[in-house]
C-alpha cells in the first residue's frame, strides 16, 4: 500500500471548507420555517421537565469596528441605543422566562459586540432580571467577553459586584502591523493593565482569546505574541484560525486579501504558537483551547466530561441554552432555534410578547448520534461509535457506512479503526473537522464554510 505525501496532503485537506461543529446540525441548516410557537412549546416542555440550562446574552454593539469581526455587531458611539436595546432585553428575559418559569441557570455568558459597553445601569438593570426571573445557581459560571480597550477599574469592580467570575478578553495579535491590518489598534501594554484591572477586582479566572491566519503574521510575530500571552499566566487561552468570509461580512474586504497566509503558512502559524503555549504549561484541550494544570476544563477533559457548543469548549453538561438577544443561538432538548439577525425584527417580536424565532432545527432521524460521535471526536481525537449508537438507542451499526469514508485518513497512518472505535493518531488538531465531516449527512446541502485550519 502506498502512502500519501503526507506533508502536501495535510495542506490540501487544510484548505478545505468545513464547519466549526459548534453544533450539529449547524447554523447553514437552521430552517426559516421553524414557528416561533413550536419554540415556545420546547420552551414550556424544557421548564416542566426540570433540570438544569444554561444562559448566553448577545450585546451588538461596538465603538468600532474591527476588520476580522465575524460577529454579528454594529458600531454606536452613543450609549442611548445600548440603553435602548438592554431595555428590550430585559422583556425578552420576562417573556421566556414566563414559558420556562424559574429554571435553574448554572452558566450565564454575556457575548458580543463588547458586552462590557453596556451603562452600568441597564448592566445592573438586566443582572436583576436574571435574579427575579431565573433561579441563579449559587457559584455558576458567570462569564463575560471584554475589549481590553474598554476595561478600566471601575467597570472591574462593577462587573465583579454583580457576580461577574470569568472574564475572556481579545487579545488576537499584539504586532503592530497585524493591529494596523486588521484595524483594531490595542498595545500590549493595554492588554496588561486590563488583566490587573479585572484581577484586582476579584476576577481571577481569565481566558485570551489569539488568532492565526491574521494578515502580516510570521512565525516570528505570532510566538511573541504567544510569549506575551503565556506571561500574563491566563487560565485558559483559545487559538482561533481567521475566518475571512467577506461574501458574509462585508466589511472583511478591508483586509488586504492578498496577504493573507495560504494553508501551508496557516499550519506554520498556529503551529508555532501552540508550541509556545504548551511548553509554558498549558495542556491541549480539543483543536483550539489551552488550560493551566488544574483548571475544570482540563478535569473534564480527563474524566470525560468535557463539551463543545456554541462558545467553544466548556465544562457546561446542560442539554438547554437559552439564547437572548439579536442573532442568539438556543438549544433545547428537542432542537436548536435562532434569534431574528434584524435588530428591528428582533424588537417588534418581543414589543408583541412574541419570541423572536426566525430560524431553527427540530433534532430527526440520526441527528443526535451523529452530533455525539462529533462532540467526542472534537473534544477527545476517539470515538467508540458502537457506544455512541447504543446511549442513543441505535444499534452498533448504525454508522458503519460512515466508517469507511476514512479511508484516506486511515492510509495515510493518521487514523488507527480498530471496529467501531476510531482515533485521530497524527496531526490531530488540524484534522478533527475534516474526520468529523464525514459523519455529517447534512454537508454540501447548503452554506459556505471557512477553511479546516
Amino acid at each position: 500500500m502506498t502512502l500519501l505525501q503526507e506533508p502536501l496532503r495535510l495542506e490540501e485537506l487544510a484548505a478545505q471548507p468545513v464547519p466549526r461543529y459548534t453544533s450539529y446540525p449547524t447554523a447553514p441548516h437552521f430552517a426559516a420555517t421553524l414557528p416561533a410557537e413550536q419554540h415556545a412549546d420546547w420552551l414550556r416542555r424544557t421548564g416542566a421537565a426540570g433540570g438544569t440550562a444554561s444562559v448566553y446574552l448577545h450585546v451588538p454593539f461596538c465603538r468600532s469596528m474591527c476588520h476580522y469581526c465575524g460577529c454579528n455587531t454594529r458600531v454606536s458611539r452613543r450609549d442611548d441605543p445600548i440603553r435602548g436595546y438592554a431595555g428590550v432585553l430585559r422583556d425578552e428575559i420576562e417573556l421566556v422566562s414566563s414559558l420556562t418559569g424559574r429554571i435553574r441557570v448554572e452558566h450565564l455568558h454575556w457575548g458580543g459586540g463588547t458586552p462590557n459597553l453596556l451603562p452600568d445601569d441597564s448592566f445592573e438593570m438586566l443582572v436583576d432580571a436574571l435574579n427575579e426571573n431565573f433561579d441563579l445557581a449559587a457559584g455558576m459560571e458567570h462569564a463575560i467577553e471584554l475589549d481590553p480597550r474598554h476595561v478600566n477599574a471601575e467597570n472591574s469592580r462593577l462587573l465583579a459586584r454583580l457576580g461577574v467570575n470569568r472574564a475572556s478578553l481579545g487579545v488576537q495579535d499584539l504586532h503592530p502591523a497585524v493591529q494596523v491590518a486588521i484595524g483594531r489598534i490595542q498595545p500590549y501594554e493595554q492588554v496588561r493593565a486590563a488583566t490587573n484591572f479585572l484581577r484586582d477586582a476579584g476576577i481571577a479566572a481569565l481566558n485570551f482569546d489569539v488568532m492565526y491566519g491574521l494578515p502580516h503574521q510570521s512565525t516570528t510575530t505570532i510566538r511573541r505574541t504567544a510569549e506575551r500571552v503565556v506571561a500574563l499566566t491566563p487560565d485558559r487561552i483559545a487559538l482561533f484560525g481567521y475566518a475571512h468570509v467577506p461574501w458574509m461580512k462585508k466589511h472583511q474586504r478591508l483586509i488586504d486579501q492578498s496577504v493573507l497566509p495560504d494553508a501551508a503558512e496557516r499550519i506554520a502559524l498556529a503551529r508555532a504558537a501552540r508550541q509556545v503555549i504548551v511548553e509554558a504549561g498549558y495542556v491541549e484541550v480539543g483543536i483550539d483551547h489551552f488550560a493551566l494544570p488544574g483548571d475544570a476544563m482540563v478535569k473534564a477533559l480527563d474524566d470525560g466530561t468535557l463539551r463543545r457548543n456554541f462558545q467553544g469548549y466548556t465544562t457546561d453538561a446542560a442539554e438547554t441554552l437559552i439564547g437572548l438577544g439579536v442573532s442568539s443561538v438556543g438549544r433545547t432538548p428537542f432542537g436548536f432555534v435562532q434569534n431574528a439577525s434584524d435588530e428591528g425584527a428582533w424588537r417588534r417580536a418581543v414589543a408583541r410578547g412574541h419570541l423572536a424565532t426566525a430560524r431553527g432545527k427540530a433534532f430527526e432521524g440520526e441527528d443526535r448520534v451523529r452530533a455525539a460521535a462529533i462532540e467526542k471526536l472534537l473534544c477527545f481525537f476517539a470515538v467508540d461509535l458502537g457506544a455512541v449508537a447504543r446511549a442513543h438507542g441505535y444499534p452498533d451499526s448504525i454508522l458503519d457506512a460512515d466508517i469507511a469514508r476514512l479511508d484516506e485518513f486511515t492510509q495515510a497512518g493518521w487514523l488507527r479503526v480498530e471496529g467501531r472505535r476510531i482515533s485521530i493518531v497524527a496531526h490531530r488538531w488540524e484534522l478533527a473537522r475534516l474526520v468529523a465531516s464525514r459523519f455529517d449527512t447534512y454537508l454540501g446541502q447548503a452554506g459556505r464554510h471557512t477553511v479546516a485550519v
